[in-house]
């Protein structure tokens, strides 16, 4: 079987040869990221060496969100384990402590500590002066270690001109990157992107897999597209349910309450 790879837009479409779903067509999800979707084997297996990075970058993050979320801090709280409920490690008291944890791990290359040190950087906090332009290295650095929230960063900085002149074309090629690694809102930023310029028909398909993330945005968005007559009921249809799916799937009686608690 020939097996021709093309550009993937959307979740409701094969990742390898781009053949949509349909009753004669069933596609099934890459069971180890849950990102993207293949008609078959034969296509999986094609798109594989491609693939492969991401996939298992999300399969590794998947598993860190169900070992531990808000939720499990404050279950942990509760018990009175008021340290890191997944390594118990006590937090750091100061600024300069937790800044002295951060640059450990940068020093051993782990691409989260570098993005980390360049939000703090970006932010002015940590005890470290604002340095946009630092920040915007320090996020190179991380996303070509393959950090997919440094690539969002990324399109925030080229897209506001922080530390860097304004790009929105470089803006959303970093956009891109991230949401074909399944950042939830680089791929809305895309749908609003397509919406500015007047292409629903694309703003809609990312906007229906933001919002089957859990994207409480990109539902709103396609709500206002329906009410404006840009997307259709079906589309809204799609996106209610697959927001509320995933909503579902995330639900827990203590991340709920944290979130009530504001913790």
């Amino acid at each position: 079987m020939s097996c021709v790879p093309v550009a993937y837009d959307g979740d409701e479409a094969c990742a390898n040869c781009g053949k949509e779903g349909s009753d004669s067509v069933k596609l099934k999800k890459c069971t180890a990221c849950l990102l993207v979707k293949y008609c078959g084997v034969d296509c999986q297996r094609a798109h594989r060496k491609q693939h492969k990075k991401a996939c298992k970058e999300r399969a590794a993050e998947l598993k860190d969100e169900q070992l531990i979320c808000k939720g499990c801090d404050l279950a942990a709280k509760n018990r009175g384990m008021d340290d890191c409920a997944f390594c118990r490690t006590p937090f750091p008291d100061h600024e300069r402590d937790m800044l002295s944890m951060v640059m450990a791990r940068v020093k051993k290359k782990d691409p989260a500590a570098i993005t980390n040190l360049g939000e703090a950087y970006c932010h002015g906090i940590l005890g470290l002066q604002k340095d946009m332009r630092k920040a915007v290295v320090l996020f190179t650095e991380a996303a070509e270690l393959g950090s997919i929230e440094a690539l969002y960063c990324l399109g925030l900085a080229y897209y506001n001109g922080f530390g860097v002149q304004e790009n929105r074309v470089k803006a959303y090629e970093f956009y891109t990157k991230a949401a074909m690694q399944g950042h939830d809102v680089s791929r809305y930023n895309l749908g609003c992107y397509e919406v500015k310029k007047g292409n629903y028909q694309r703003a809609v398909r990312h906007l229906l897999i933001s919002a089957k993330m859990g994207h409480k945005e990109s539902l709103h968005t396609i709500t206002q597209m329906f009410i404006g007559g840009e997307a259709t009921k079906e589309h809204y249809a799609k996106a209610l349910k697959g927001y509320r799916d995933a909503v579902e799937e995330m639900k827990s009686h203590d991340r709920d309450e944290a979130i009530r608690l504001g913790y």
